[in-house]
C-alpha cells in the first residue's frame, strides 16, 4: 500500500513550482495586454466619444483572465499527457513533479475564485467565465474520446480555438455590463483582430522545415509554404480589420501616426518568414510571432488611449 500522502502545503508548493515552469512571464504579460487591448479597442469603436481608461473592473478582469489562462494551461498538461510522454518527457506532469490530482485541485480553486470575482462585476460576467472553464474541460473530454481530434491538427484547431473566443467574449460581455464598452457589431468585429494575431502565433510555433511524423505540426499537413502563407495571412487579417474599424485616413497628427502603426508591424512577421525560408533552421523562429502579438496589442492600447481623449 502506498504511503505517499502529501500535505496540502506540500501540494501547494508543487503546484507553485509547476506554475513557475509552465506559466512563463510572457503568458501573464499576454493576458494583461490582451484584456487592455481588447477592452480599449472595443471602447474606441463602440463609443469613441467617451474617454476610455482602465478601471477597477478592467483590473479585476485582468486578474481573472490571468488565472483562467493558468487553468487552461493545467488542462492542456493533462489532456496532452500521452503525447508529452513521447515528445516532451521533461514536462512536470510527465516527470511526477506534480500529480494530476494536484492540478485538478488547483483547477477547482481557480474555478471558484474566478467565477466569484466575475460575479462581483455582473451575473453575465460570472456566466461567461464559467463557460470558458467548462469548455476547457469539454476539450479534455473530447480529445480523450476522439482520436481524430487528437491526431488531426487542423480539426484540433477548429475544436480548441473557440476557447479563445470565449475568453474574448467574457472580456467584452463584462466590459459592456460595467460600462466601459457599448454593445454593437463593431464590438464583435474587434475580436477578429485578436483572432488573426493569435493564429499567426499558433501556426508559427507549430511549423518545422522537415516533416515530422507523429508530431502535431501544421507544416505536416500544409507543408512549409502553406504554414508560411497562413502565418502571413492571419497577421494581415488582424491589421486589415483594425484599419477597417479605426479608419486612420480620417485622422491627423499624433492620432494618425499611432493609427498607422499596425500596418508597419507587418514587417515583423514578414521578417520572420524571410528568415525562416532563407535559413537552415529546423523550426520556425518563435520570437517574431511573439513580438508581433505584443507590439500589436501595445499599438491597439495606444490607439484607444489617444483617440478617446
Amino acid at each position: 500500500m502506498s504511503t505517499d500522502v502529501r500535505s496540502p502545503l506540500d501540494s501547494a508548493r508543487r503546484v507553485a513550482r509547476f506554475t513557475a515552469v509552465m506559466y512563463k512571464p510572457h503568458y501573464l504579460l499576454y493576458g494583461i495586454l490582451f484584456v487592455l487591448a481588447l477592452e480599449g479597442m472595443a471602447a474606441l469603436v463602440s463609443q469613441p466619444e467617451v474617454p476610455w481608461r482602465p478601471s477597477w473592473a478592467t483590473m479585476l478582469r485582468i486578474v481573472v483572465v490571468a488565472f483562467v489562462l493558468l487553468y487552461l494551461r493545467m488542462v492542456d498538461e493533462q489532456k496532452d499527457l500521452d503525447y508529452d510522454r513521447v515528445h516532451n518527457p521533461d514536462r512536470p506532469l510527465v516527470t511526477g513533479a506534480v500529480s494530476a490530482g494536484e492540478l485538478r485541485a488547483a483547477m477547482g480553486a481557480i474555478a471558484v475564485g474566478t467565477i466569484g470575482a466575475s460575479l462581483v462585476l455582473s451575473v453575465a460576467s460570472g456566466v461567461a467565465i464559467a463557460a470558458v472553464l467548462a469548455y476547457g474541460v469539454f476539450l479534455w473530454a473530447v480529445e480523450r474520446r476522439s482520436a481524430a481530434v487528437r491526431d488531426d491538427i487542423l480539426l484540433n484547431l477548429v475544436v480548441t480555438y473557440p476557447v479563445q473566443l470565449l475568453v474574448a467574449a467574457y472580456v467584452l460581455v463584462s466590459a459592456i455590463d460595467t460600462g466601459e464598452v457599448a454593445a454593437g457589431w463593431q464590438t464583435a468585429a474587434v475580436v477578429a483582430i485578436f483572432a488573426g494575431a493569435f493564429l499567426q502565433f499558433e501556426f508559427a510555433r507549430k511549423t518545422a522545415r522537415e516533416r515530422r511524423p507523429g508530431e502535431h505540426l501544421y507544416s505536416n499537413r500544409l507543408g512549409v509554404a502553406g504554414s508560411v502563407a497562413a502565418i502571413l495571412g492571419f497577421a494581415a487579417l488582424a491589421v486589415a480589420v483594425d484599419l477597417a474599424l479605426v479608419r486612420p485616413w480620417e485622422d491627423s497628427g499624433a492620432r494618425a501616426v499611432i493609427a498607422w502603426i499596425p500596418p508597419a508591424l507587418l514587417l515583423i512577421p514578414a521578417y520572420g518568414e524571410w528568415r525562416f525560408v532563407r535559413s537552415d533552421e529546423p523550426e520556425h523562429p518563435i520570437l517574431p510571432a511573439v513580438a508581433f502579438v505584443l507590439a500589436l496589442y501595445l499599438a491597439l492600447i495606444a490607439q484607444a488611449l489617444v483617440r478617446t481623449t
